[in-house]
């Protein structure tokens, strides 16, 4: 018998599968978790890949569980709106909530990462096995094949959870055993990691806000970090005559910036640099049913449903979907045939309305918010959360600050827009009444004269 066999093997030791490894250590399990890279605390963080986070409620809430928000929060920069950065003329800040006490806050993924990490791995039974790539996976026996640096190596396990991310060989394997269908829907932007360093030691832009580049056709935003420098993304077309590809020359791309970002120009002394030698990396949809196979193989947060990161929502959604699964184990007393169809049953809805909530938000953020129609709509948001405390509460703030299910957001969401509009038509028709009266009224007293 293979020494591991009765370990729950997790795939993966991103965000998503570190924080089910301290869920399942919790819960008495051991735990195996096989992850495909080497130790992310001792080696070399790959050059453009590092997007910052913007961690909010339900991520935290997540952590709060085992004791590890504090620890992470201590790390972050609380974001509290949005700074648009206009071509011309000086930015603009919108809150992000009515009272602008809210905040989102930016962590970079790897300083998250290597905490999780470091909190699964100081957990009882808890063994992390580097620089396993998964090659072979039988889901109806839990047989799992990994290539190492040393060779093919075997293990066998009761459960077997692919937390690996958009790209899940686990998922892979489970499409190759035809157990599972699955649809990739791809944007036709990338995007590309810049940098604005410190400025004299300090922060070259205003660090609690998260900034937004709108310019239509392309975006940037640019998150802090503790060194005072700022993250910058660019998302863009891949292809094209104005795209990632279009731009090849040092002179063209300062040529490209001066002229659509003029304001980051003398704040990013690496820009061209930056923008020459980081990958461009790609944005998509994953979709796939069902989640899992046989009661004992299951995929969770990226690995069942990537999203685009334009809600900020990617790593709390997954947090979310391990707080989900540990309450699916609590209700099936931990029988994972049962647990894993029910968590899927949780969370199908959820992952979709986030999912059609994030390519919106990119919309929004790219083309609609330096609009004063998109301005003015904010503001009558807020004006209603304040008049109407608990009764209106606006989208953003319910994805963000609220732990309310995704699926249940759109339709309250809904609900807000269609009252919102019964009543304007109300007063409209109200107003079109006193006109009338008011006619009928001038018309009488015509007559008797």
């Amino acid at each position: 018998m293979n020494p591991q066999q009765d370990e729950i093997a997790v795939v993966g030791a991103g965000l998503a599968g570190c924080l089910l490894a301290c869920f399942l250590a919790r819960r008495g399990y051991r735990v195996a978790l096989y992850e495909r890279r080497g130790d992310p605390r001792a080696g070399r963080v790959e050059r453009g890949r590092s997007i910052n986070l913007a961690l909010s409620e339900r991520g935290l809430d997540a952590l709060r569980r085992i004791g590890l928000a504090e620890e992470v929060l201590a790390d972050a920069l609380p974001m509290r709106g949005r700074m648009i950065h206009p071509v011309m003329g000086e930015p603009g800040f919108q809150s992000y909530s009515a009272a602008g006490d809210r905040a989102i806050n930016s962590i970079s993924r790897g300083a998250l990462n290597n905490a999780l990490l470091t909190a699964a791995t100081a957990l009882p039974g808890v063994r992390v096995a580097f620089d396993h790539r998964l090659v072979g996976l039988d889901p109806a026996t839990g047989e799992l094949t990994f290539e190492t640096p040393q060779g093919k190596a075997t293990a066998v396990a009761p459960v077997v959870l692919g937390a690996d991310g958009a790209g899940s060989a686990v998922r892979g394997q489970l499409l190759a055993h035809g157990v599972l269908d699955e649809s990739l829907d791809f944007l036709d932007y990338g995007y590309k990691e810049l940098t604005i360093p410190p400025a004299g030691g300090e922060f070259a832009l205003d660090p609690a806000a998260l900034h937004i580049w709108p310019r239509g056709t392309s975006m940037m935003i640019a998150l802090p970090n503790p060194d005072r420098s700022f993250t910058c993304t660019l998302f863009w077309p891949t292809h094209g005559t104005a795209s990632f590809a279009s731009l090849t020359s040092p002179a063209a791309i300062e040529r490209h910036f001066a002229t659509h970002y003029p304001d980051l120009v003398p704040l990013a002394p690496n820009l061209v640099d930056d923008y020459q030698h980081n990958p461009v990396g790609v944005l998509g949809t994953v979709r796939c049913a069902p989640w899992q196979a046989n009661g004992r193989v299951g995929l969770l947060g990226d690995a069942a449903h990537a999203i685009v990161p334009f809600y900020g929502q990617g790593a709390n959604c997954a947090f979310e979907d391990v707080v989900e699964l540990d309450r699916c184990l609590d209700e099936c007393a931990d029988d994972w045939a049962a647990a894993l169809p029910l968590f899927q049953a949780r969370r199908r809805d959820d992952a979709e309305a986030i999912a059609r909530m994030a390519l919106a938000n990119f919309v929004e953020m790219r083309d609609k918010v330096a609009s004063p129609v998109f301005q003015a709509r904010r503001r009558l948001d807020h004006a209603l959360e304040r008049a109407l405390p608990g009764r209106y509460v606006s989208q953003y703030e319910l994805v963000s600050f609220s732990t309310t299910p995704y699926a249940q957001v759109r339709r309250r969401v809904r609900r807000q827009q269609a009252a919102l509009g019964a009543a304007a038509a109300g007063a409209a028709v109200a107003a079109g009444a006193v006109v009338l009266l008011a006619g009928a009224v001038a018309a009488a007293r015509g007559r008797r004269r």
